[in-house]
């Protein structure tokens, strides 16, 4: 198995498993696909890196150099973007339940705060009464636009922790309260409405529905879509293409401008899991056997604390053997963890081949939300990350350093 022409069996001998490897430039080729295509003559654009996919300094600098803006969600991630020298007009605060000390440091260096809730923006409007700052703002809407997705990752319906219900005495007092605060400009609109979307139709709907908050207050105000756009991580899952996906967005907006013969200042978009989940895969060492009566356990070297998805909301993923890809796959296996749960699956009935203690065990497009979910359970290392360029490779995370 080769990556950017370097042997995964070579870069196994001098890194132990399991261990997340990262092709460079699948990132890259994907970040230039959203900004190339995500344009428009009719208003200005903003594409925006959910950094919860996966946040490291090495991306982080590759994000940078492309120009790209960042979401975050943290006091740590917001450091990380300011140690990559992101500046605070690129930056986006999100959180429903930011803390004191995130709020003043995000106001203090003047960076975007997406607003989740009335209590938040009291709080705001506390801090900044010693602070005297000028503080951009944006509002999460949540318009109960429900996508087809996991509960779990479904985050536009009523009932959701994200965001302000749309029309609701919460919206209304919220908007009354910054209009009234000569020192927060309300900049604009945003709305997340799940991950793992494999359909335009629920990003058309909530354009429909954002334009119609245009239409009342003429504010000539940005609008965020957020991100959620599927990934393939089985041979079920269709993702629509990215460029497509671009594209489509932008014609329906122009579209709908005009017809609706409003102007909006800008559109954003927040991918986070499409611009990293092909690029990367999770190495593994396969350990021993076992059959129940039932099934068949092919064990590796790490499990859920270095990949919870599958434990968490029964994330699916395709796997092979390395050397053995070609081999007749005739055992119906499930690849089990090492930790100490019964639900550290990281497989649940897959077709492999026998192999050898030892043989190496590859787990397809574990690029999103592994790493990043990655945990130190049973006391484990986390893995370490290995980025592939095409003259190089080294690490993104080392375990034995913590960085």
């Amino acid at each position: 198995m080769l990556i950017n022409g370097f042997d995964v069996l070579d870069i196994i001998k001098e890194v132990n498993t399991p261990v997340f490897l990262y092709d460079v430039e699948k990132i890259r080729e994907k970040i230039d696909l959203y900004k190339t295509n995500f344009k428009s003559n009719s208003f200005q654009t903003e594409v925006l890196y959910a950094s919860k996919a996966l946040a490291l300094p090495s991306l982080l600098k590759i994000l940078k150099e492309k120009d790209m803006s960042i979401d975050v969600v943290s006091l740590g991630e917001l450091e990380l973007a300011f140690k990559a020298n992101f500046l605070s007009k690129n930056i986006y605060f999100h959180g429903n339940n930011k803390s004191t000390n995130e709020l003043e440091l995000a106001i203090n260096k003047g960076i975007n705060i997406v607003l989740d809730n009335l209590d938040e923006l009291k709080n705001i409007q506390r801090i900044n009464k010693t602070l005297n700052k000028k503080i951009n703002l944006y509002i999460r809407i949540n318009f109960g636009i429900e996508a087809h997705t996991h509960k779990y990752i479904l985050t536009g319906n009523f009932d959701s922790k994200f965001g302000i219900i749309y029309d609701s005495f919460e919206y209304n007092e919220v908007l009354k309260l910054i209009n009234e605060d000569k020192n927060i400009l309300l900049k604009g609109f945003h709305s997340h409405i799940g991950s793992q979307i494999f359909e335009l139709d629920p990003f058309y709907e909530l354009i429909d529905r954002f334009f119609e908050i245009e239409k009342k207050l003429k504010g000539n105000y940005e609008y965020s879509l957020g991100g959620g756009f599927g990934v393939k991580y089985t041979k079920e899952d269709k993702p629509l293409e990215t460029k497509f996906i671009a594209e489509n967005l932008i014609n329906y907006a122009e579209g709908k401008i005009k017809e609706n013969n409003i102007k909006i200042s800008k559109l954003l978009i927040e991918p986070g899991r499409s611009i990293v989940s092909d690029a990367g895969l999770t190495i593994y060492s396969l350990g021993y056997k076992k059959k129940t009566k039932n099934k068949i356990y092919y064990f590796v070297d790490g499990g859920m604390s270095d990949n919870i998805r599958p434990a968490l909301y029964q994330a699916k993923y395709e796997a092979d053997i390395i050397g053995r890809e070609n081999e007749i796959k005739n055992n119906l296996v499930s690849i089990g963890g090492k930790c100490c749960e019964s639900g550290d699956i990281l497989i649940d009935d897959i077709m492999l081949p026998d192999y050898e203690y030892g043989d190496l065990l590859v787990i397809y497009n574990t690029g999103a939300y592994s790493f990043s979910m990655s945990s130190n359970y049973n006391m484990a290392l986390k893995p370490n990350v290995i980025f592939i360029e095409k003259d190089k490779y080294y690490y993104a995370y080392n375990n034995k350093e913590g960085e």
